[in-house]
């Protein structure tokens, strides 16, 4: 996990380090986290629908209140962590929320879940969006992609794995003391929170500027700065107001826009394989009926391709020097090929006997659709490396807001299960977000692009006869032994650690 060479001595052993406690307790924490916002699907298909008396798009609805709360948390939640050490951020979120999901086990109706989904979605909003700031902080760009990559994997394991337990709880559990199986799903996977909780409140080791981690040596913590350094100098005061210049800032900005937008198409690309279409397809069969089992762990394979192709894109991109733009290309086409092949089935062989094979193709594909996740959110911290960290907290959170606000509304209008067994609209609807996601891909990368050749126009020296964006001789020395470009390593155009403030 060391990466590339390391350019400093004890670099190895410092990013060994990190990587074991950060990368640890985040997906950990992102593991528990999908595995409980999975348990509601799972628990739906394996008789909640029929105890709790489900009707219409009930399920939807409740998926909707959820997200209220999870757009309601983004913003304040990476803003808190300017102000609240992560390591009691973070573990304290996982304990709400792991109550809320027991809680969830003594519903009598939908619309008490509604309640509990909409605090809890508020809570879980901490992980994603916190994590992927924490990584900009600790990581360098070349380091970046594939630990995003490992730890939005293990959210997808969550999913994944959440269907292979709900069947084990329902073997097993199933009229336990009078429960059914769903309601023990609720039970285990909130009861599961609390070590990892409790690991995070332990040994999280915070920011580089503010970690007291105790495995880290002070000659450790002053390197882990030193390679990552900070957008204003290390004595100035971190913490930036909020004030309406700030928000203005951050408004007007063309990252704001671009990346929010470019998360919103990615997002919705996703709708097949978050949504669980693939269960609600199988439940809702024209012609067969599927066991509980087998509606629990068939579309586990649509997790199982977007783990793969996750870990894929971010290693490839982190290999081609932060190419992430070819992450888009790749979702868009697999979101456009899975969409054909289900509106091709539903055409040709409306009693779902012939194309079955086809349909549970198409899903899996879309599973690929799931690489954007780590590679976009590396790609905004490559590109806000030397912002603040409240400016990038902030349109980090913002790309995750703006995408689910837009789901909010568009699962219930394109996805909903009273559309099931085909979707045709939301297929169709699909089809024209991919090609919009590959179009906004490559006009994002031509902008980054345009603004990085604007930056070296101003800030171009010469060293060792090789362009340095903004640094010093020896810093591009230092940064160029390996033969990766000096601004790889994190070197800004406009600025320099240690020269001040940002520029332009």
């Amino acid at each position: 996990m060391a990466g590339q060479p390391a350019s400093q001595p004890g670099e190895r052993t410092l990013v060994r380090k990190i990587d074991f406690f950060i990368l640890s307790f985040c997906c950990l924490s992102y593991f528990v986290n999908y595995l409980d916002r999975s348990n509601l699907a799972n628990a739906y298909v394996s008789g909640m629908r029929e105890d709790l008396g489900f009707v219409g798009d009930q399920l939807n609805q409740i998926n909707t209140c959820f997200t209220v709360g999870y757009i309601l948390g983004q913003v304040p939640s990476n803003l808190s962590l300017s102000y609240i050490r992560p390591r009691l951020w973070f573990p304290s979120m996982m304990l709400l929320w792991g109550a809320l999901t027991m809680t969830t086990a003594a519903t009598h109706s939908p619309k008490a879940i509604m309640a509990i989904r909409l605090f809890q979605g508020a809570c879980e909003a901490s992980t994603f969006v916190g994590t992927h700031l924490i990584l900009g902080a600790w990581y360098k760009r070349h380091e970046l992609g594939i630990r995003s990559g490992i730890f939005t994997a293990s959210g997808l394991a969550g999913t994944m794995i959440g269907g292979f337990v709900q069947t084990g709880i329902h073997a097993r559990l199933d009229g336990r003391r009078g429960l059914a199986g769903w309601r023990w799903l609720f039970i285990v996977d909130g009861l599961l929170t609390l070590p990892v909780a409790v690991y995070g409140f332990v040994l999280f080791p915070d920011t580089p500027r503010t970690t007291t981690a105790p495995y880290l040596s002070p000659d450790e913590r002053a390197l882990a700065q030193a390679r990552v350094p900070d957008a204003v100098p290390p004595d100035a005061e971190q913490q930036t107001p909020l004030t309406m210049a700030f928000a203005r800032r951050v408004l007007t900005s063309w990252q704001f826009w671009g990346f929010v937008c470019l998360w919103v198409l990615a997002g919705e690309a996703e709708s097949p394989a978050a949504n669980s279409l693939l269960a609600l397809f199988m439940q809702s069969h024209p012609s067969r009926r599927y066991s509980v089992a087998q509606m629990n762990n068939y579309p586990a394979g649509v997790s199982a391709v977007g783990i793969v192709s996750t870990l894929a894109c971010a290693a490839l991109t982190d290999r081609l020097g932060g190419r992430r733009q070819l992450a888009g290309y790749v979702a868009a086409a697999a979101g456009i090929a899975s969409s054909v092949m289900v509106l091709a089935a539903a055409r040709l062989d409306p009693a779902g006997n012939a194309m079955t094979v086809v349909v549970f193709t198409g899903y899996y594909i879309s599973g690929a659709v799931y690489a954007t996740q780590a590679v976009f959110f590396a790609w905004c911290n490559d590109t806000m490396r030397y912002e603040s960290d409240a400016f990038r907290g902030v349109v980090l959170a913002a790309m995750n807001l703006g995408s689910n606000a837009v789901n909010a509304w568009w699962s219930i209008l394109f996805y909903g299960a009273s559309m099931a067994p085909w979707f045709t609209r939301g297929m169709w609807t699909m089809v024209a977000c991919c090609i919009a996601l590959a179009l906004w891909t490559a006009g994002l990368a031509r902008k980054i692009g345009q603004e990085e050749e604007k930056s070296r126009a101003r800030q171009t020296v010469t060293a060792g006869g090789r362009p340095c964006l903004g640094a010093s001789a020896e810093h591009v020395s230092r940064h160029s032994l390996d033969g990766y470009p000096a601004d790889y390593y994190g070197v800004r155009p406009d600025v320099y650690p240690g020269e001040g403030k940002d520029r332009r």
